[in-house]
């Protein structure tokens, strides 16, 4: 048998599944999960935190025709690379992803993370370098392969026994569920669409979300009946750490429409296109829109109800084989991994003394260094120590208007306009004022974690210098982008060029640096 016909044969088994029967018995699991939550399992001594990290690879010219020298164009990952690098596969063949080992949260936690996260991206880059390679954290690709169109790559599919399969999405039967599950196919064939500013692509399969990658941020509550307090916060500081990690401002060129041109671009286009993408191509494929900024939650057992009947998109098979803590509602945990919000709760835990329910935070595109990543968890992980503890006002402001800073900074990223309550209960929408108030206490939170003043302020340091010096990663390729146009180079050039310089900036500073000094302000 084919590898093909293995996921094709892979793929109408996880359809197969009765839908109605997975929903109900991930109804009767939600019920183990609260009673597992009564009886205290998922409690914990102290919170914990986490990261996922997730890549794209590109060519740099040593080897491959396909990676010619200069040109950075986006590369497959060979799948045997994949396993030498210790990396996971993700949507696409060009995609990479590594999960941090959980750790207290601490300063020795923090240090731990980014030591991880370092030792092994620095394993990575030596063992890509060899075959032409290198990774690149960023929001969303513009250089498509070498002789390929993004149109193409990202649109090419083919039917294999009755079943669509993208041609450059990772084997994984889940991935190609997706694009054989969801509403009826429109006569024209093409059942996703990417709908963003500016950009309109349809496709059979949905892997235009590939374009995009992101690094997640994890908080483990110490307490699991503390997390719908946890999650309200976390809510209301979406938009605003959003705004400040902005990183997704440009498509690749070819896929703009035809009257949007580079003026357009740059005074319509969003600084945070990651998000277009993600909620565009996966709820084309759902009649619920399963991405979205979520509701809040007043306890825990309705977070639970909540995930078990969301929209069934994917009743895959129960894998069996396995005798994790969480095995007694597998089917439960499958329904949470098509739960698709930008903040979203989780509880699982391969045994008993290692169940958590945690808060996954979702919004924040990939980040140009290890440094900067890492300070998104740093000031997450404070800011979800510190509001709770202080009872900051910040909880009262309205569900509506957290949901809406976050689109604005969609929109505009550090220029967006975002409603904020301070700690004194006072409304405020001045820039300074918002950061000023969420930064302080996401060292606060830090320091009641164990951290020094100093190690607090460390770990901060690079949001605070994005704030006083108004500058993101999304602004900063705007900008050359502007120089570009202005200096006489069309579009298309302005935006790959830009693009390399990003690489060539990321290369030196990925894993050692920060962004600050790519403007020489460090």
């Amino acid at each position: 048998m084919t590898t093909e016909s293995a996921l094709a044969d892979g793929v109408r088994e996880a359809l197969s599944v009765d839908a109605e029967a997975f929903t109900e018995r991930a109804a009767e699991e939600a019920e183990i999960v609260k009673q597992e939550l009564h009886d205290g399992s998922f409690d914990n001594q102290q919170s914990i935190v986490g990261f996922e990290y997730e890549f794209h690879a590109v060519g740099d010219g040593r080897w491959s025709e396909e990676s010619r020298a200069g040109e950075y164009a986006l590369m497959r990952v060979p799948r045997r690379l994949l396993e030498l690098m210790g990396f996971e596969k993700e949507l696409g063949l060009h995609n990479a992803e590594m999960s941090t080992s959980p750790q207290p949260l601490s300063n020795h936690g923090l240090r731990a993370q980014l030591a991880e996260v370092r030792a092994r991206l620095e394993a990575a880059k030596n063992t890509a370098g060899v075959e032409g390679m290198r990774l690149v954290s960023d929001g969303l690709w513009t250089i498509p392969p070498a002789g390929e169109t993004a149109r193409e790559y990202l649109t090419d599919s083919v039917e294999v026994d009755g079943v669509v399969a993208a041609v450059n999405m990772s084997d994984a039967v889940r991935y190609h569920a997706m694009a054989n599950a969801g509403r009826e196919e429109p006569a024209d064939g093409s059942a996703t669409v990417l709908d963003a500013p500016g950009v309109s692509l349809a496709a059979e399969t949905v892997m235009p979300e590939s374009l995009i990658t992101s690094v997640q941020p994890h908080y483990q509550v110490a307490h699991a009946e503390t997390l719908p307090e946890h999650f309200r916060y976390a809510l209301r500081i979406a938009g605003p750490l959003l705004a400040l990690g902005a990183n997704s401002p440009f498509f690749p060129p070819a896929l703009y429409d035809d009257d949007w041109d580079a003026e357009r671009v740059l005074a319509e286009g969003a600084t945070s296109n990651r998000v277009h993408v993600f909620e565009s191509v996966l709820n084309s494929r759902t009649d619920a829109d399963k991405v979205r900024f979520p509701l809040e939650f007043r306890d825990v057992e309705t977070a639970v109800d909540r995930i078990a009947s969301d929209e069934t998109l994917i009743p895959m098979p129960d894998p069996g084989g396995s005798d994790r803590f969480d095995d007694a509602f597998a089917t439960f945990r499958t329904k949470h991994g098509s739960y698709w919000r930008w903040v979203r709760p989780v509880f699982e835990g391969s045994s008993r003394s290692a169940a958590n329910a945690r808060i996954e935070f979702r919004p924040i595109p990939g980040q140009p260094t290890v440094r900067d990543s890492i300070a998104f968890q740093g000031v997450f992980a404070g800011l979800m120590q510190a509001l709770a503890q202080r009872e900051h006002p910040v909880i009262g402001l309205d569900w509506e208007t957290a949901r809406d800073n976050f689109y604005a900074a969609v929109a505009d990223g550090l220029d967006a306009e975002m409603e904020w309550v301070d700690r004194d209960g006072e409304r405020t929408t001045d820039t300074d004022a918002v950061y000023g108030d969420l930064l302080d206490h996401a060292e606060a939170g830090l320091r009641t974690a164990g951290c020094a003043a100093a190690e607090a302020a460390q770990w901060v340091a690079p949001l605070r210098w994005r704030v006083a010096n108004r500058t993101t990663p999304a602004g900063w390729k705007r900008d050359r982008v502007r120089e570009r146009l202005d200096d006489g180079d069309d579009f298309a050039t302005a935006v790959e060029d830009t693009q390399r310089e990003y690489v060539d900036r990321q290369s030196e500073t990925l894993i050692e640096g920060g962004f600050s000094a790519w403007t020489g302000d460090d």
